[in-house]
């Protein structure tokens, strides 16, 4: 994917429109420093000048009133040259932090803007992709715009105006050394253009690379416990250093280009100064410039080098933005797999219990985005996920509001993937699944999930205290309303277990609860919104009986009055259930009241009874 200029363009306008005030001043200190920085060298020339004009006067060639008039000239010229400097300074300085304040804000605003983006794709797209490549595609990418954002254009304009007023003020002193020097610093553009565009691929290169080392990381990391316990850290450290050394080659063949494009900068201007030195020689040779004005030449020659060298390193940082701008937009340009209706369309849920229907469904996980069917299935899926064969085929039920289903069989027999359809991580391939009589993709996505509320086995809990992980960092929940609901559920007392209760705080992926302990803040989260569908993957065995019998009262307490899907593993919550669905293969092997099953000695669940859930169904 190339970038054109006018998606640069609309890259800026669209993340810098906003802070206009804040580029205006930008813009008026650009223009002021960028004067005074060509104004100092003419102080320069009448400082040497008059000085010049001083020294002949001890030799007697002027008078005593001249040399005095001479030195209050030479005073001045050196006070203003003193003023300028300092003003200026002080100008870059401010202009400085100006930049970096616009640069930071818009970089801030895109990685807030690329992260609600992938927290609003679907998990085919998430599947597809770890976590540490995607913290690398919003973090890391964007740091390589941060520098684009914050002051390429106004420095690429001030280098570029700066350019324009030296190679005047040299026309203007001598048309020669004007039109050489214009014709080396236009050799330096264009060259300088030319490599930036067979840079780019380059940095592009360097980035995917390092995202693949920081997916690579997140992965092992993760699975550190495992990795110890199989004696597999020589095998990771192995891959660690293959995946780094990718990262390196990348690395260093983008430096190589960078490094090339600054030699070849300062080459052009050697031979410019060079040339410049020459006729300026030549010409104080000939009484044709002053001592002066053959320094002038000399400075401002030299100041082409400053705003090339910056334009140079603009070109190197517009090789690295290019790159992750180019990866930005292709992550932009991934659409969810899951429409939703504008937003005055949408249909609502009443609250209360619902009906549940499934309508001749099947599904199967549809292949990663940009890979080939039967490509290699990422971590985030299971053997239950293979693209190959339908996860369900034709499976049909419908469970009336306020009632209880148990969802029993064997793993990969598509339990978990049918309640991943009720709340819409997918979409089904074929058929419809409705809540309360209405299509589940009629209703947009967040108001679904409010309705459909989920407890799984597997609890994710977040650095932060217990009311933050409770509430999900909604600071709109008051604590009269965390307690009451704690309070029915019968955990207030965990609750004043707590060192410090709502105010505990927690470490990453919720160090300091057991899991028993993250249980239960999962079924207080879900209480909180107030469901009208509860499904609840339970907890296994891994609990003790104190707080197996404290998750017993919570969850009567969570599917009273509610309908409620259960993937049931234990007797106790499948003797809750009303009905109870048998899933063998993505069918349905049977469906029917749970009393009347268990009456049944030829039913798959009598038999499921005789043997032992756990045995049978884990």
């Amino acid at each position: 994917m190339n970038l054109s200029r006018a998606q640069y363009v609309q890259t800026l306008r669209q993340h810098l429109g906003t802070q206009w005030p804040k580029l205006l001043l930008l813009a008026v200190l650009l223009l002021v420093t960028t004067g005074l920085q060509i104004a100092n060298p003419q102080l320069l020339r009448l400082f040497i000048d008059a000085a010049m004009v001083g020294g002949a006067g001890v030799e007697g060639q002027v008078s005593p009133a001249e040399a005095a008039g001479t030195e209050r000239t030479l005073a001045l010229a050196a006070l203003a040259f003193i003023g300028v400097g300092l003003a200026n300074q002080l100008l870059s300085a401010l202009a400085t932090y100006v930049s970096n304040d616009v640069g930071w804000t818009a970089t801030n605003r895109l990685r807030a803007d690329l992260a609600l983006h992938c927290l609003r794709l679907d998990m085919t797209f998430h599947n597809a992709r770890t976590p540490g490549e995607l913290i690398e595609r919003i973090d890391g990418d964007v740091s390589a715009l941060a520098n684009f954002f914050s002051a390429f254009t106004v420095r690429v304009l001030g280098s570029v105006l700066l350019l324009i007023g030296v190679l005047v003020m040299l026309w203007r002193e001598d048309w020669r050394v004007g039109l050489l020097l214009g014709v080396f610093t236009l050799g330096t553009f264009v060259a300088l253009d030319r490599v930036r565009a067979a840079a780019t691929p380059r940095s592009r290169a360097e980035r995917e690379a390092s995202a693949r080392l920081f997916g690579f990381l997140e992965e092992r990391l993760n699975g550190i416990d495992d990795i110890r316990a199989n004696g597999a850290g020589e095998y990771v450290m192995r891959r660690y250093y293959e995946t780094n050394r990718v990262l390196f080659s990348a690395g260093r063949r983008s430096w190589m280009m960078r490094a090339y494009m600054w030699g070849l900068t300062m080459g052009f201007l050697g031979v410019a100064q060079a040339a410049a030195l020459a006729m300026g020689f030549s010409l104080f040779s000939g009484g044709e410039m002053t001592l002066g004005t053959v320094y002038l030449i000399s400075h401002y020659t030299g100041m082409l080098i400053r705003p090339l060298e910056r334009i140079t390193d603009e070109m190197q940082d517009l090789q690295r933005a290019g790159a992750g701008l180019e990866r930005v937009q292709e992550l932009y340009a991934h659409r969810s797999l899951l429409p939703e209706a504008p937003a005055d369309q949408g249909r609502e849920l009443p609250h209360g219990p619902l009906v549940v229907e499934f309508d001749g469904v099947s599904f199967h996980y549809p292949d990663a985005p940009g890979g080939a069917p039967g490509a290699p299935i990422d971590k985030g899926r299971n053997e239950e996920e293979a693209p190959s064969e339908p996860v369900l085929s034709d499976i049909s039920f419908r469970l009336e509001p306020g009632r209880i289903m148990g969802l029993l069989g064997r793993t990969g027999s598509g339990k978990t993937t049918a309640t991943r359809l009720l709340f819409r991580l997918y979409d089904p391939t074929h058929g419809v699944v409705r809540v309360g009589g209405v299509d589940v993709r009629e209703p947009h996505l967040h108001h679904l999930r409010e309705r459909v509320a989920v407890v799984t086995q597997d609890v994710q809990l977040f650095s932060g205290t217990v009311r933050e992980n409770l509430t999900l960092f909604n600071p709109a929940i008051p604590d009269e309303r965390i307690l009451a609901v704690l309070e029915d559920l019968g955990l207030l007392m965990w609750l004043r277990g707590l060192p410090d209760g709502l105010e505990t705080l927690l470490g990453p992926a919720g160090r300091g609860l057991s899991a028993g302990e993250a249980q239960l803040l999962a079924f207080t989260r879900a209480f909180l919104s107030d469901p009208s569908v509860v499904i609840l993957d339970e907890a296994s065995s891994r609990l003790d009986l104190a707080t197996e019998q404290l998750i017993e009262r919570a969850v009567d307490k969570l599917l009273r009055n509610r309908t409620g899907l259960v993937i049931a593993h234990r007797l106790a919550t499948v003797q809750r259930a009303d009905e109870i669905v048998v899933l063998d293969n993505g069918r349905v092997l049977e469906h029917g009241e749970r009393t009347a099953l268990a009456a049944d000695s030829g039913s798959r669940y009598a038999q499921l009874l005789k043997t032992g859930l756990a045995e049978v169904l884990v």
